[in-house]
């Protein structure tokens, strides 16, 4: 992509109204603008980190057996009824009427909806376990949506739902979408921890949350220094120094971003919407359910705030929307950085990378600037300078200093860059 055709408005002012770094440098950066109270609409760089987020959730989610699908997403106001959960959700859910008069809400989860899939198609024990999934938009009427995509009103989320006959059979699969989310959140490089939770609204006997860890999160967890031992503090009977419950290693207490939720869920909507299937002993049984959420758009936000610098964001490789910025200098005047920078251009893309070819008449220093504000994980500069000795600048959005790589061995040092980091 060049940037001369590019829609990204940055700008080197911070927003009045934006409280958090993430919602700072998305703006400032050109990712999202605001339409309305907890709205925003992804440009064209915030919706590619936003796509590229997605497709390592579904990979995962693919590979862990799950099957994607589709629910709607306004849902008639029966369903929620049936579990008494209409009148539970109050103000959080938006709820709206047809031309005919009739009930509905812009779903803010799906449990009842899936849970209405699984008693018209899942008949017997035989067909178990299931785990079905969908990355779709949620809505839910904050009574302060703020910190731009953190806590907006309306955002994207995978929600998985697991159906079972025995506890046995739940606890396994829940094992699985643990593991699955644990890869998730280490294949997009953030530092993060898998914490016991409150099952909250949604029900059940046993939850966890993953937390990216990160000085603004709105969550306190306790974590051990020798284990993989961690917990929302309120659920913790103990604190900063104490030895860990499970023997190895002292508590610490940090704070998280909650970006996945998983729930044991048990019978709770398979009962209430009498979604039953045949057992082996020859008699109805309720399904048994798990419940498994990621927000997808929050981890972009996550991510900002546990990888930026005073220039700007500093992305981790796997959803930076571009892998390598190009950055020329004098590209107006010199017909040999023009010829250099089309021919690596072209190069690179057809060796796979996202590239940003900066073409804009603008001082390097404007250049250097925006590409560090975008956190564009390799900036390489090509002038006549660099070219005269066959050498092209390569600066990392981590370095302190850049450095010369020859024009011959440029190719295998990008590659090997983008591979270690």
């Amino acid at each position: 992509m060049r940037t001369s055709t590019l829609l990204f408005p940055t700008s080197k002012e911070t927003p009045g109204d934006a409280e958090l770094i993430s919602h700072q440098l998305m703006l400032r950066a050109g990712m999202i603008r605001k339409l309305g109270s907890g709205l925003y609409t992804w440009l064209p760089l915030g919706l590619r980190v936003l796509k590229k987020v997605e497709a390592i959730v579904r990979e995962e989610m693919d590979r862990a057996g799950a099957q994607e699908i589709l629910m709607p997403a306004i849902q008639p106001a029966e369903l929620w009824q049936e579990t008494g959960r209409w009148e539970k959700m109050g103000p959080t859910m938006l709820t709206m009427q047809d031309r005919h008069g009739r009930d509905f809400c812009f779903g803010p989860t799906h449990e009842e909806v899936v849970a209405d899939i699984a008693r018209q198609t899942l008949h017997s024990y035989k067909q178990l376990p299931t785990t079905l999934y969908q990355i779709q938009t949620k809505f839910r009427d904050e009574i302060r949506p703020r910190f731009g995509v953190m806590r907006a009103r309306e955002f994207l989320m995978k929600d998985a739902y697991s159906f079972h006959i025995t506890n046995e059979d739940l606890e396994k699969t829940y094992q699985v979408l643990f593991d699955t989310y644990s890869q998730i959140f280490t294949r997009l490089q953030l530092n993060f921890r898998a914490v016991l939770a409150a099952t909250g609204d949604i029900g059940g006997s046993l939850s966890h949350e993953f937390h990216v860890l990160a000085d603004s999160g709105e969550d306190q967890i306790v974590y051990s220094d020798g284990s993989d031992y961690a917990a929302n503090v309120e659920l913790a009977n103990a604190g900063e120094g104490d030895p860990s419950p499970d023997g190895k290693g002292t508590l610490h207490i940090t704070r998280g971003i909650e970006v996945g939720h998983i729930f044991q869920l048990g019978t709770t909507y398979s009962q209430a919407l009498n979604a039953n299937v045949l057992g082996p002993d020859g008699k109805q049984h309720p399904l048994i359910m798990g419940c498994y959420g990621i927000g997808v758009s929050r981890i972009v936000a996550a991510a900002i705030e546990q990888n930026h610098d005073n220039n700007g964001i500093i992305w981790p490789t796997p959803i930076a929307p571009y892998d390598v910025a190009l950055v020329p200098i004098g590209l107006q005047k010199s017909t040999r950085v023009q010829a250099a920078c089309e021919a690596l251009y072209h190069k690179l893309q057809e060796a796979g990378f996202d590239v940003l070819f900066d073409d804009r008449s603008e001082r390097p220093g404007v250049l250097f600037a925006d590409m560090d504000l975008l956190g564009i994980p390799h900036r390489l500069v090509i002038g006549d300078r660099g070219l005269d000795q066959g050498m092209i600048e390569y600066k990392g959005r981590r370095d302190s200093e850049a450095q010369m790589v020859k024009q011959d061995q440029l190719l295998d040092f990008i590659r090997n860059s983008i591979c270690g980091g």
